[in-house]
């Protein structure tokens, strides 16, 4: 299978050179503009407090609370605030390293990384909403759709579930805030976005092979692109002149599965540590369809 995308990869570069590097060009620009400057920092600083541990008394204050109902361990508040807040792919990332670290347990890990990798609120009220629809009035339903139905299901998965941090870790002295800390997590951030930019620019290039195939109808050919990359499928949906109704549907379908984009950048953000990217798929598939029904009850 990687060998037959490969080549035809290369075929279709060769043969559409021009398309090509527009479809790059595209995805560069995507991840120089909006990713790596929101992204950047907010990953060098997730390193750094994650490391030297100056969150860790913080997240065990917040936890006394939100523990009481939500079934998560002090340690998973970080990530998924920060995956709530700031967006997909930082959620698995912060597990990940928290989970490599020792400061979470992988049982855990593997379940809260599920629910806390979602699209960043700023791109679902800027781009979708803003920009590609010109419906901004519907922010707080449109976040209620997208971030409400993850933690539910969550919540629903692990009812019975009582996640601790590991007792090794209160025992654990945190690293000394210092330059040899501030350059790891330098060299860690570039290193993520830099593979995330490549994820970007490969899968633009997926998104525009697809506009080659023999489809007419409209919708399909939408999803087909939309499911492979969001933001060009949410660019596309956008210029087929499709009625609100449905068009609203079809990238809150987009926006909540993340993309094939999305799937493959978060398995590069996972894959050291261990986790199986079968559970995410499933409740990704699931969100997806619980905010394609609240969607479609919202327009009709």
């Amino acid at each position: 299978m990687y060998i037959i995308i490969v080549i035809g990869f290369l075929i279709y570069i060769l043969a559409f050179p021009e398309k090509s590097v527009s479809a790059a060009a595209i995805g560069l620009n995507l991840w120089y503009e909006n990713m790596l400057p929101t992204l950047l920092p907010f990953s060098i600083l997730s390193y750094i407090l994650i490391q030297s541990g100056i969150l860790d008394s913080f997240a065990g204050f917040i936890h006394r609370f939100v523990g009481k109902f939500f079934p998560i361990s002090s340690a998973g508040i970080y990530p998924l605030t920060a995956g709530l807040l700031f967006g997909f792919p930082m959620g698995s990332k912060i597990t990940a390293d928290l989970v490599e670290s020792g400061k979470m347990s992988r049982k855990e890990g593997q379940r809260l990384f599920c629910a806390c990798n979602n699209i960043s609120p700023m791109f679902v009220g800027s781009f979708i909403l803003g920009e590609s629809l010109g419906q901004p009035q519907l922010r707080l339903a449109t976040f209620l759709i997208l971030y409400i139905p993850p933690l539910v299901l969550y919540m629903f998965w692990n009812r019975k579930q009582h996640f601790q941090t590991p007792t090794a870790v209160s025992e654990k002295k945190a690293a000394s805030m210092n330059l040899q800390l501030i350059d790891a997590g330098i060299m860690n951030g570039f290193e993520t976005l830099a593979k995330l930019g490549g994820y970007i620019i490969m899968f633009a290039i997926l998104a525009q092979m697809t506009t080659l195939l023999p489809i007419t109808n409209p919708v399909l050919k939408c999803l087909l692109i939309g499911f492979t990359e969001i933001t060009n499928g949410i660019s596309y949906t956008a210029e087929q002149g499709l009625s609100f109704s449905l068009a609203y549907p079809l990238m809150i379908a987009f926006t909540a599965f993340g993309g094939l984009s999305g799937f493959a950048q978060t398995a590069s953000m996972v894959k050291d540590s261990g986790f199986s990217m079968l559970p995410y798929l499933k409740m990704k598939l699931l969100g997806t369809a619980v905010s394609l029904g609240l969607a479609l009850l919202l327009v009709h």
